[in-house]
């Protein structure tokens, strides 16, 4: 947790609502990407974010500084995303998994590095939101955020260990998406 974080708490606390926008400005746009990667569609994504700084801003004082303050931020933005998703009563497609020998995987990364940079980028977040719901905010956490294994497993009440092997199971479902992807941008290209 950065001082300035700590500072807007306080102030928040002492009755500033000034310093807990600050708050809401410094974690809306990373709020709302893992709203919008959970559930799938941008009016929902903005209604859970709102939501989860109203709970913010009501748990305040519950803030205990064990974790980051981010990491707490995303742990309320993570369940307030699966309680609208148990609202909704949501069924969201699965990706099956297929086993993958890790010459496998290694031909799917070389086949990435193909494809330049920017394009690579795109793939793979669109890729990321065609996952369900915990495996794009998993993926997101770890790639885009950079938490760690214990951070995200406090977001996610998991434990360390259950994060590694989701992170693992996570992996080869975009796996088998980009391969899907990748087939057939290959055979446009050279088809």
């Amino acid at each position: 947790m950065t001082t300035n974080d700590q500072d807007y708490i306080n102030q928040t606390l002492n009755g500033n609502s000034n310093a807990f926008a600050m708050l809401v400005n410094r974690y809306k746009d990373m709020v709302y990407t893992l709203t919008l990667r959970m559930l799938k569609n941008r009016e929902e994504a903005e209604e859970v974010a709102q939501d989860t700084f109203v709970k913010m801003y009501k748990s305040l004082s519950k803030f205990k500084g064990d974790s980051k303050f981010s990491t707490w931020v995303y742990k309320i933005a993570y369940n307030t995303s699966l309680d609208r998703i148990k609202k909704n009563k949501k069924y969201l497609n699965n990706v099956a998994i297929d086993e993958y020998t890790e010459h496998e995987v290694k031909t799917i990364n070389n086949a990435l590095t193909s494809i330049e940079n920017k394009e690579k980028e795109e793939a793979i977040k669109h890729c990321i939101n065609l996952l369900p719901p915990d495996d794009s905010f998993l993926l997101t956490l770890f790639y885009y955020n950079d938490q760690t294994l214990d951070e995200i497993a406090k977001a996610m009440n998991l434990t360390p260990n259950n994060v590694k092997v989701k992170l693992f199971r996570s992996r080869k479902k975009l796996a088998k998406i980009l391969e899907k992807r990748l087939e057939k941008e290959i055979i446009e290209q050279y088809g």
